[in-house]
Parts: structure tokens; sequence; C-alpha cells
């Protein structure tokens, strides 16, 4: 097998996103589109990948990293243009370069392993992906000759009137033997309506030498679309959402309602989980086995433990256990880490807190800073007061202690092990082990009170 190198056009501006947002880092479930290409060309096994940026390159790198190789195309002359970028880093090395763009996330490394496979099978110098659309508009056709041939591509805004009516379109996907890549890539021109040096044309170059120029046509359509705007974008979500819900679901997850159910293209989840409508999971996330999730519940970048329950609720950035129940109507906020069997209930935000295995704060409480043990109870209404307008400040609660209803925890402050917060007091001094500790006015009744007032 030849050596195999790959380069990914991402220099494109993007005009008609009419965005501040660099074009191929428009995400599609949680991933910019550009990523979802190099991690698909990555599973190919190339030597190396070459991203091909603009202005803006800076923003691709970061995202990018040290994933591929970088150059630039300070102008926008076209993509045959773009291509010669690479001639420095490529045209020295002898195998097959892929050449496909950054703004085709649906393409999957199965059809790129298809066409290059075909690329080698018909010992081809050129192989172009490409595909038969109902509405071609947009797109260059692949002109055949009568034996069923690929002659050329025809750019739409350069074609005739009978071009026009060819449904086989190019993907913008293709192979090239290395060497004779940058070799046509010199004979091109730009002598054409949009005044630019178009790849395709290095096909009818190729073909006149007479060297071997084959097609491999995907079956999918819908996984070669290219995003140039908003609605597009929208149709690459939809059509993505569908491939990662349907893989979960054909891997023991039960998507209650799947049109309704957002999974981001990172996120990992065990079996027999159940997913009610209106989930959203963002970003980094792994949901064990056995688990309910939803409805209207959003996680990300979270880490959920096997057999919990998270209903109606909010996690980011945090890590839960094991049979764990959260909601409805809880917030657990960015460096949480809620212990397993605990419980999370109704109106309850956790903010940077741990809590231990089997604690609970079943309903109307605020734990923000604070290091929970086991076993501890927040009674309705109970409060860390973590913050005094300037500074934060550390609640610890040891093990078994009891925080009784509409109790304040003036931070700092520890509760120790096994001891009691009365109801409605407010804590500023540090509680003893099995203490009870209250801090609130004596109660004093005055009897007759009403009638001596009037």
């Amino acid at each position: 097998m030849s050596n195999r190198y790959a380069v990914i056009l991402a220099a494109g501006q993007g005009t008609r996103m009419k965005s501040t947002l660099y074009k191929v880092l428009h995400p599609v479930c949680g991933k910019p589109m550009v990523q979802h290409v190099v991690d698909q060309v990555a599973a190919l096994g190339v030597e190396e990948q070459i991203a091909v940026v603009g202005f803006g390159a800076e923003v691709v790198q970061e995202q990018l990293g040290e994933q591929v190789s970088y150059v630039v195309q300070e102008e926008q002359l076209g993509t045959g243009h773009a291509v010669m970028q690479a001639a420095d880093l490529l045209e020295q090395k002898e195998g097959i370069t892929l050449v496909l763009c950054g703004d085709t996330p649906l393409l999957t490394a199965h059809t790129l392993n298809e066409l290059l496979e075909c690329h080698e099978r018909e010992s081809a110098k050129v192989t172009v992906l490409t595909a038969k659309a109902e509405d071609p508009s947009g797109y260059g056709r692949v002109i055949r000759n009568e034996h069923g041939l690929v002659e050329r591509i025809v750019e739409q805004k350069d074609a005739s009137k009978e071009e026009l009516e060819v449904q086989e379109i190019n993907t913008g996907t293709y192979c090239f033997d290395n060497a004779l890549l940058f070799k046509a890539l010199k004979q091109v021109g730009n002598d054409n309506a949009q005044g630019e040096y178009y790849l395709p044309d290095v096909i009818e170059i190729l073909k006149k030498q007479g060297e071997a120029v084959a097609a491999y046509q995907t079956p999918t359509f819908d996984e070669t679309l290219g995003v140039n705007d908003r609605v597009a974008l929208s149709q690459a979500e939809q059509w993505m959402r569908k491939r990662i819900n349907e893989y979960w679901m054909r891997q023991g997850v039960t998507l209650i309602d799947p049109e309704n159910t957002y999974i981001s293209a990172q996120a990992m989840i065990g079996q027999d989980t159940i997913i009610y409508p209106g989930t959203h999971l963002q970003g980094d996330v792994s949901v064990g086995r056995n688990c309910i999730i939803g409805p209207n519940t959003e996680v990300k970048d979270s880490l959920i433990g096997d057999e919990t329950a998270i209903r109606q609720s909010v996690v980011h950035d945090s890590e839960i256990g094991k049979m764990v129940s959260v909601g409805p109507f809880a917030h657990i906020r960015p460096q949480s880490n809620i212990g397993d069997e605990a419980r999370i209930g109704n109106f309850v935000e956790i903010k940077k807190s741990s809590l231990g295995h089997g604690s609970k704060a079943s309903h109307l409480s605020y734990i923000g800073d604070a290091t929970v043990g086991s076993n501890v109870n927040f009674s309705c209404g109970a409060v860390t007061v973590n913050y005094d307008g300037k500074n934060k400040f550390k609640t610890i609660i040891e093990d078994g202690a009891f925080i009784g209803c509409n109790a304040n925890l003036i931070a700092p402050v520890t509760v120790g092990k096994q001891a009691l917060v009365a109801a409605g007091s407010t804590i500023t001094d540090d509680v003893p082990e099995s203490s009870l500790s209250i801090a609130r006015s004596r109660q004093t009744n005055k009897p007759d009170y009403i009638n001596k007032k009037k």
C-alpha cells in the first residue's frame, strides 16, 4: 500500500455564514466541522494531515493543535491555488494525497477508505468522489464520455445548459498521485467565470496526458454535504444527530424520542440507559449503565456513574457517582463531585463542592465551596454562605452531620462528625463533633398582645 497523505482545505472565509466565527469551526453536534474531518481522516492511518488555512488561521491552529501541519493561503484564489500551498511539504514525497474540504463534517472514514481503495484498485492517478444529487444546484458536474469514463469536472458557473442537467456531482474530495498532482497544478489557469485556479482542472490535464482517471460514486449523497450557510449547518446537525442517535440505540441505549434527543459526537453511554426527550448531552460526557437521563436535562463535560437518575436538571463539568438521584430541577455547577447513593433533590444548587457517599440535600438548598462527608443530611432551606462580596470561603461538614431546616453556615466554618445544627440557626463558629448547635433568638410569646393593641 502506498503512503497516504491528506490535505484539508480550511481557508474559506465563509461569508455566507455571516459570522465572526471561522467557518470550519462552526460546531456540528458539539464538535467543530474541521475536527470531524480530521478525526475521520486520522482513522485511515495517513502519514500526515495538512490543513490549508487563511485569514484567522490562529484560531484553527488553536483548535487542532499538533494533530495536523499547517500551510497558509494568503489570498483566496481557488481550490487549486489552496492545494499548491502544500507543495513544499508534499511535492517530493511518493504516495497518494487525499484532498478534502474542512466543511464536510458528515464524511466518514468508511467512505474515504472506499475512495482510496478504488484509486489503488484502478491504478488511477486521480480519483474523484462523486454522488448523485436530486438537486445538483451549486455543485460542479461530473462529465463522462460515451464509455462512462470521467472526462472533466465543470463548475456550475461555467457549465453549459446540457451540463447543468447532469445529476452526478463533484463532492470536492479527491485522491491524487502526489508527484503528478503538483506538476499538473502548475498548468492550471484561471480563465473562468470566477477568475480562480480550480483543482478539478487537474483531472482534465491528466486525462489529456493519458493518465488513468477514476471515480467512486458514494451511495449516500447526504454524507457529502458541504456547509456554506446556516441552512446547510442545520441540515448537517440534523443528519449527524440521526447518525449518532441510531448508533447508540444499536449499542443498547433506549432513546424514547430520538428526534428530540441531542447527543454530542464525543459522548459515551452505557447499555440499558434510558434517555428521555429534551435531553442534551454536550461535550465530553460519559454516562454509565442503567441510568435514567431526562426529560429536559442538560449534562455537559461530566462523568455519570451506573444506575444514576438525573431528571429535569443541569449538570456541568462535574462527576456524579453510582446510584445517585438528581432532580427534578437541580443545578450541579462545575467542579462538583457527588458520591455514590447521594441525593440531590428539587431546587438544590451545588457549586464547586464534594458530597460523600449517601449524603442528601433533598430540597431548596445551596451548597457552595464545601467539602461534605458521608451520610450528611441537608434539610430544606439549608445554605452554605460562602461569599462576603469579595472572597469565597470554604465550609467543611464531616460524616454523619445533620443540618436543620433554614440553617445558614457562614464560611469559613467546620461542622464536626455526627453534629446537629438546629433549624433556623446561623452558624458562625465551628461545631464540635457530636454536638448540638443552636444559634437563634429564643422565642418570646406575649399573651393577649393583639387585643391590647386595639
